[in-house]
C-alpha cells in the first residue's frame, strides 16, 4: 500500500519538468526578460510565439543556459541549472536545441556529427553509437545521407540531421529556436513534419516559431510573448479563436490572412 502511494507521490513532484521562476535578464540598458514565470509539464509541446525582439529566443536559451540570467531561478527536473563545467555538459546533452542555423560540424560526416555527442558526453561504445546515429537519421528521413557531409545537404536536410543529433543524446527536453526560419519554402514542412511525429510520441518540447500552423496543430499551448514578458498563454484553439490581450489581437490581425 505504502509504494504505491509513495509512486504516485512521485509522479505528482515530477510532473514538472522545467520551471522558471521570476527570471530576468538585460542586455545592457535593454530588459529582455522580464520576471517570466514559465513551467512546462513533461511531455507537454509548448510554443512561443510574439514579435520580433520579445524576447522568445532570449528565453529559449537560458533554458540550456547558453544566456545568463540576472535573477530568477530555471529548473530541469528538480534541479537547478548548473553553471560551467561537466554539470553544464551534461545538462546540455539532457536539454536538445536546435537552432535556426543547422551548427552542424562541417568537416564530419552526417552520422559522425550525431555520433560525437553520444560518444564524448554519454561515454557510448562507438559501435553502440554508430547503430543509434543511423535508427536517427532513417527517423527523420535523411539515412541516405550518413556518408555525406553537411555542404552537400539542402538545408532542410540539415536541419533534420540537427534534430536527429540533438535526440541521439536522449534528452529530457527539446528547444526549438526557430528552426525553420532560414530554410527555403519548400523544405520548411519536411522539418515541421519530423517535429509534429516528436510531438505525437510525447517529447517534450518548447519551440520558438513563426510556424502559426504548426502551433495550432501541435502544441498543448501557447505563449504569447511581447517586450520581454509573457502577455498570455493558452491552449491553440483558444488563443487563435479568442486571443484576450489586444497586444495579442494585434500580433494575430497581422500575421493571420483570413
Amino acid at each position: 500500500m505504502t509504494e504505491v502511494s509513495m509512486a504516485k507521490e512521485d509522479v505528482a513532484s515530477t510532473g514538472d519538468l522545467v520551471v522558471l521562476k521570476s527570471v530576468n535578464k538585460h542586455f545592457g540598458a535593454l530588459h529582455v526578460l522580464q520576471d517570466i514565470d514559465l513551467t512546462i509539464a513533461r511531455g507537454e509541446v509548448v510554443v512561443v510565439i510574439g514579435p520580433s525582439g520579445s524576447g522568445k529566443s532570449t528565453l529559449c536559451r537560458t533554458i540550456n543556459r547558453l544566456e545568463t540570467i540576472d535573477d530568477g531561478s530555471i529548473s530541469i527536473d528538480g534541479k537547478p541549472l548548473p553553471h560551467e563545467g561537466k554539470e553544464l555538459a551534461r545538462l546540455r546533452a539532457d536539454v536538445g536545441m536546435v537552432f535556426q542555423s543547422f551548427n552542424l560540424f562541417a568537416h564530419k560526416t552526417v552520422l559522425e556529427n550525431v555520433t560525437l555527442g553520444q560518444v564524448k558526453v554519454r561515454r557510448k561504445d562507438r559501435k553502440q553509437a554508430e547503430e543509434r546515429a543511423r535508427t536517427l537519421l532513417d527517423r527523420v528521413g535523411v539515412g541516405a545521407q550518413a556518408d555525406k557531409y553537411p555542404a552537400q545537404l539542402s538545408g532542410g536536410q540539415q536541419q533534420r540531421v540537427a534534430i536527429a543529433r540533438a535526440l541521439a543524446m536522449e534528452p529530457k527536453v527539446m528547444l526549438f529556436d526557430e528552426p525553420t526560419s532560414a530554410l527555403d519554402p519548400e523544405m520548411i514542412n519536411e522539418v515541421l513534419e519530423v517535429m509534429q511525429q516528436l510531438a505525437r510520441d510525447g517529447m517534450t518540447m518548447i519551440v520558438v516559431t513563426h510556424e502559426m500552423g504548426f502551433a495550432r496543430s501541435a502544441a498543448n499551448r501557447v505563449v504569447f510573448m511581447a517586450d520581454g514578458r509573457i502577455i498570455e498563454q493558452a491552449a491553440p484553439d483558444q488563443f487563435f479563436s479568442n486571443p484576450r490581450s489586444d497586444r495579442a489581437k494585434d500580433f494575430l490581425s497581422k500575421i493571420l490572412h483570413h
